[in-house]
């Protein structure tokens, strides 16, 4: 228990730890002033036991109880209001933090941890760690350290009741180790059914043109209702689990409350005892009680506390890219890769690939797919480290710059797009926040956004869906690109960006590309032939390795690859749909 606690505190960092041990010395202070209750009661009841009550034992005991009432109030709100102001902070900071630090990890991480267990970390991981875990935490510290000090207390009066009470919280935390061994057994499954219960939900709407257009409905609700039946088990498996035992725990601290006023009364009724120190050891037994029972039944849900830490760190303990290189800008914007291999999943993906792309020349890169022309890209942009050879941008190896100062000189456009959840105007300035308006209407007109944005119920101040659900993939496309005009950058990454644009935009967008990518180093996975015959170079990828390289005419006077590519490709424009006659 006390490991936990002390997980949890580290986790929070040095300021919020500061507030929640405030918040502890605090409640301890205010289970005195609770404990200001037995003086009051005691000084009426020795009045009572004399035989005469007075007007100063009346108000005596009146004004420690005001007293005991008051600062306990007072300070139960300051002290919850540090705790709800720690809890608060410390996931706001580490949803930051965890967000930072994905940042520069590599892009396989995200290949291999679901979106899902990511979700499932930065919602119900950090919601539980602010609602529910500082509440834990906070009233099982209360509780042990008020216990503690009760315990003390009592020595003052009769040190043999506070052996009692010492014996029967040592039972208790003895009790207490069980249950948390029986949660601890739980919670990793909890949150495991937790982070899968999010993945399927996700999944099931991501791809919910696709359960409707393969009549795939009853197979992937089946998957989300057995990902809802499985955390509805967990659920009660704990329930059915814990609540037993927390019932034996709460046994223990009645009967150790009733073992204190039992022997009390022995020692009252044995002469041992005066009826005054017997009466405030009756009123002592019940304070403990309530202060055992609150810290045993909260301390079920520390191993839940500890493993939601656990998960939380786990991707902050996810190692980085290096990016502890130089602030570097390059006088040329050439891109060259030396040897280069990459494997994912021991599956060698890229093979010892070289070349040479001159600043302010346009590449393109085909081949079949599944050949490694993305992942070749994810390489030369630095999204992925290489596992031998180099890439290189001035001449200096991309881990050479810090990856701030590297992704400066970079702009991509996907053919993926994802655009957040806020106005238009916003997603097009991602990369200028600071930009005015005109900039963006300049970038939205060359992007042929325009138009179609100024038709909307709120032009440029549409807040549009997450991830861009309420535009068409040709919107969302052209927005992109629109994007890259406002970032500027001297390279430029082109994942076919006319892919999900509609015909009768296609010149106009093709226009605005080479707009975008005059003056400009460009890099463009590509597989229509408008895109790719004009290109400097042209790099023909298949099983990790430049099979051929050139032109497009030199290409063209070559068998293979290329040359059935762009064949295939002027088949597929020259075919036509024949009206039935009748």
């Amino acid at each position: 228990m006390v490991n936990i606690i002390r997980r949890f505190f580290a986790f929070c960092g040095e300021e919020n730890r500061r507030k929640f041990r405030t918040s502890i010395l605090l409640g301890v202070l205010q289970a005195i002033f609770e404990a200001l209750k037995i003086p009051a009661i005691a000084g009426m009841a020795r009045a009572l036991l004399r035989g005469s009550v007075t007007t100063q034992d009346i108000l005596l005991s009146l004004g420690i109880m005001l007293v005991s009432i008051l600062g306990s109030g007072l300070i139960k709100a300051r002290s919850t209001m540090l705790q709800t102001e720690a809890g608060y902070d410390t996931c706001a900071k580490k949803r930051v933090e965890i967000a930072e630090h994905m940042r520069y990890l590599p892009m396989g991480y995200f290949n291999e941890n679901s979106l899902g267990q990511i979700t499932s970390v930065t919602t119900n991981v950090m919601e539980s760690l602010e609602n529910v875990a500082t509440r834990v935490v906070m009233l099982v510290c209360e509780g042990l350290l008020t216990t503690s000090l009760i315990i003390v207390m009592l020595l003052f009066f009769d040190w043999r009741i506070a052996l009692v009470l010492l014996a029967g919280f040592a039972v208790f935390l003895v009790a207490n180790s069980f249950l948390q061994k029986a949660a601890g057994s739980l919670a990793g499954r909890k949150i495991d059914a937790d982070e899968k219960l999010v993945e399927k939900v996700l999944e099931y709407l991501q791809g919910m043109a696709e359960v409707k257009a393969y009549h795939l409905t009853g197979r992937k609700s089946k998957e989300l209702n057995d990902a809802i039946a499985a955390n509805c088990q967990i659920n009660t498996d704990m329930e059915m689990t814990l609540i037993p035992r927390m019932t034996a725990q709460s046994f223990l601290a009645k009967l150790t409350g009733v073992c204190m006023v039992g022997f009390s009364c022995a020692f009252y009724c044995a002469g041992t005892m005066d009826a005054l120190t017997a009466v405030v050891m009756v009123i002592s037994a019940f304070i403990v009680y309530a202060s055992l029972e609150t810290a045993g039944n909260y301390s079920a849900l520390l191993r839940v506390v500890d493993v939601s830490v656990e998960r939380a760190q786990e991707i902050l303990d996810t190692p980085q890219m290096d990016i502890s290189g130089e602030n570097i800008r390059p006088q040329k914007r050439d891109i060259n890769a030396e040897n280069v291999v990459f494997s994912y999943e021991k599956r060698k993906v890229i093979d010892g690939i070289s070349l040479q792309i001159p600043e302010k020349t346009t590449t393109a890169i085909v081949g079949p797919s599944g050949g490694g022309k993305t992942t070749l890209v994810n390489l030369l942009a630095r999204f992925w480290d290489t596992d031998a050879g180099k890439v290189t941008l001035d001449g200096r190896n991309v881990k050479d710059y810090d990856m701030d100062s590297l992704m400066e000189n970079f702009s991509f456009v996907f053919q993926n797009v994802y655009l957040f959840h806020d106005t238009i105007a916003n997603n097009i300035r991602f990369g200028q926040p600071d930009a005015p308006m005109e900039k963006v209407m300049k970038a939205a007109k060359k992007a042929c956004c325009h138009d179609f944005i100024m038709a909307l119920p709120d032009g440029y101040d549409t807040v549009i869906g997450e991830g861009g659900a309420s535009l068409s993939g040709g919107e969302k496309q052209r927005i992109s690109i629109a994007r890259a005009m406002m970032k500027d950058a001297p390279v430029i990454f082109l994942d076919e960006a006319t892919a999900n644009v509609d015909p009768e935009n296609e010149n106009e967008l093709m226009r605005a590309i080479q707009a975008l990518t005059a003056e400009k180093t460009v890099i463009m996975i590509a597989h229509r032939l408008k895109t790719v015959e004009h290109a400097d170079q042209i790099l023909v990828i298949d099983h990790g390795k430049v099979v051929q390289q050139g032109t497009h005419e030199s290409l063209m006077k070559q068998e293979g690859i290329y040359k059935a590519f762009i064949g295939e490709r002027r088949e597929a424009a020259s075919w036509k749909v024949k009206k039935q006659e009748a």
